[in-house]
């Protein structure tokens, strides 16, 4: 399996006026959320974007070779974070993004959208973006390299809305986690619309409908 595959591209109209580029967790690749996608009925032609993260050993599944936005030493909770890892995940996604840009989306206009270490990549790229997007879907997932968050995130980014999902038996990513993410990005001034869900590391069809909700929403905005 190469490394550099490119990514999948769905569009739901023949002229797409917005991106949603979505990453999918660790161990699976771009194809993990295109059924997802393609139950989403929105108000208008929507470009996906489902990139393959990298090949990498991961530390925590006894170095096995894996697609994975970065490593991961230990617990989430606990562990030391691969920063660079991280940091390299975030300049492919922009690199994603200026395609976008190049083939006509402005960045008001790309949503970021992620599960569990997708969605942190999605996060922690939105935050340091000096030009705001249309919105981040973060699932199952939480805020890396907090400690640095409140010093990168640029203050424009502050209007970019963020949908927050969460299972409160998640055994991957405590549910504890991604509250207190929530609760650090709300302190920072953003605007995190958050939803929880009895279920574990996973999606369910409620939250398919509210982020077809939300999407909506934020898409009616962005071309009112």
């Amino acid at each position: 399996m190469s490394e550099n595959r490119p990514p999948i591209i769905l569009q739901s109209g023949k002229r797409p006026q917005c991106s949603i580029i979505w990453l999918h967790g660790l161990g699976a690749d771009g194809q993990d959320f295109v059924p997802v996608a393609e139950e989403l009925d929105l108000p208008v032609a929507v470009r996906y974007v489902f990139p393959h993260a990298p090949m990498r050993p991961v530390t925590i599944n006894g170095g096995y070779v894996m697609r994975a936005w970065y490593d991961i030493v230990g617990q989430v909770r606990d562990a030391r974070q691969d920063e660079v890892g991280i940091r390299a995940s975030q300049l492919l996604v922009e690199q994603l993004m200026a395609h976008e840009m190049e083939n006509g989306i402005l960045p008001d206009k790309i949503f970021l959208a992620g599960f569990s270490q997708g969605g942190a990549i999605a996060l922690h790229t939105a935050l340091r973006r000096t030009v705001p997007l249309a919105g981040v879907l973060a699932l199952s997932t939480y805020l890396p390299l907090a400690e640095s968050a409140s010093r990168e995130a640029q203050p424009r980014s502050r209007i970019t809305p963020i949908f927050m999902a969460h299972g409160r038996n998640d055994p991957v990513i405590p549910f504890a986690l991604g509250e207190g993410s929530r609760d650090m990005l709300r302190g920072l001034g953003y605007v995190v619309e958050w939803h929880e869900y009895i279920m574990q590391h996973s999606v369910c069809e409620q939250e398919l409908r509210d982020i077809e909700s939300w999407l909506t929403l934020q898409i009616k905005r962005a071309f009112s």
